[in-house]
């Protein structure tokens, strides 16, 4: 039997671990928290992941995610337009789907190493050698599933990790009036904020911003009060809800340079693959649609004797076939965003101009899977 080993317990991670433990392959995970814990992420999950989703019965039907289908964009200064979302997505906090998954996998007999960072994995005659810091694991497959920043990405000193990133994430769960069908993304001024509901009648805020706005004040409050407060919309939000956590999740460092999907022969999925611009609102979706392209061809390894070779080389062109052109299409919208000038410029569009609108909206969404 081959040795899998899951570096990260993310979305990537733990339906990869469900699909394999399907297949009758088991695997370990290892994760550095221990489950329920929040992430830094925007809690909206386009429907294209859903015939998968239910595929593996793993559609949280139980935890009763919120159904999302108009889309509302916001300038700078406020002015707003709300269009139809055509494929639409679901929200559901990261908190209790991925304790829902972690239970589904542990059930199913998948091992998990919690509470342990991976500080170095190394390939050599065929075998992976993983140092974390309570054991060292040997696995014939890895999976990296470890999200936007990891000490690992030092350790395979992959190019991204190089370049400084000017990007701060902020997340919080809200008590507010904003509608259940409706995901918001409000423009201020070096940043966007998106907003959509999630389960039990809670919201998710999460913003990103410049690393300039917070240096120019003493916190992140602060900041947010002379900020994010100039857009009316974001005032009123701040101003009227009843905020659920005693500070919020941040995540320094978001960078959206190009990542490789296979390191040091490591297959990579989610963001540790490569991050969408957050305004697109299809992290979650990508990574559930890598960790099935990298699961079935891990399946196909072990099973039909696919080489390690063949394997990479398929997984690198489905990639790139299936997220690439999107990664590029969310690089190029976020320059709409950020400044009052293009701001505006993606309002007027949005108001007169609605197919081209709708289109850009299409273009980062993939196909049902």
């Amino acid at each position: 039997m081959k040795q899998i080993v899951i570096v990260g317990g993310g979305l990537g991670g733990l339906i990869a671990s469900i699909r394999l433990a399907k297949a009758g392959i088991l695997s370990t995970v290892v994760e550095k928290k221990s489950y329920p814990f929040h992430r830094v992420c925007g809690e909206y999950i386009s429907n294209e992941t859903i015939p998968y989703l239910k595929s593996l019965d793993l559609f949280p039907y139980e935890l009763n995610p919120t159904s999302i289908n108009r889309f509302l964009l916001s300038s700078i200064h406020g002015k707003s337009e709300t269009m139809d979302l055509d494929l639409g997505g679901f929200g559901i906090s990261r908190y209790v789907f991925d304790h829902f998954l972690y239970k589904k996998a542990k059930a199913l007999g998948v091992t998990f190493l919690l509470n342990s960072e991976v500080d170095n994995v190394t390939f050599s005659n065929n075998t992976f050698l993983i140092k974390t810091q309570s054991q060292n694991l040997e696995a014939d497959i890895v999976l990296g599933s470890f999200g936007k920043r990891s000490k690992l990405d030092i350790q395979l000193n992959r190019s991204f990790i190089q370049k400084r990133s000017p990007y701060i994430g902020v997340k919080y769960h809200l008590k507010t009036s904003h509608p259940e069908d409706l995901i918001a993304l409000h423009n201020f001024d070096g940043g966007y904020c998106g907003m959509s509901n999630i389960e039990d009648g809670k919201t998710t805020l999460c913003y990103l911003t410049h690393r300039d706005n917070l240096r120019q004040f003493k916190n992140i409050r602060e900041m947010e009060e002379n900020v994010l407060f100039k857009n009316p919309l974001l005032k009123f939000v701040f101003i009227h809800s009843d905020f659920l956590f005693d500070k919020p999740e941040t995540i320094n460092e978001i960078s959206f340079e190009t990542k490789s999907p296979i390191e040091n022969h490591m297959l990579m999925v989610g963001d540790a693959a490569g991050m969408i611009t957050p305004l697109c609102g299809n992290g979650m979706a990508m990574a559930i649609h890598a960790s099935k392209l990298a699961s079935e061809l891990i399946i196909e390894h072990i099973k039909n004797s696919l080489s390690r070779e063949e394997m990479e080389r398929r997984y690198s062109i489905l990639w790139q076939k299936n997220f690439g052109a999107r990664l590029w299409r969310g690089r190029q919208i976020q320059k709409l965003f950020g400044s009052p000038t293009a701001s505006n410029i993606a309002i007027n569009l949005a108001i007169h101009v609605k197919p081209i609108a709708n289109g850009i909206m299409r273009s980062t969404h993939g196909n049902g899977f």
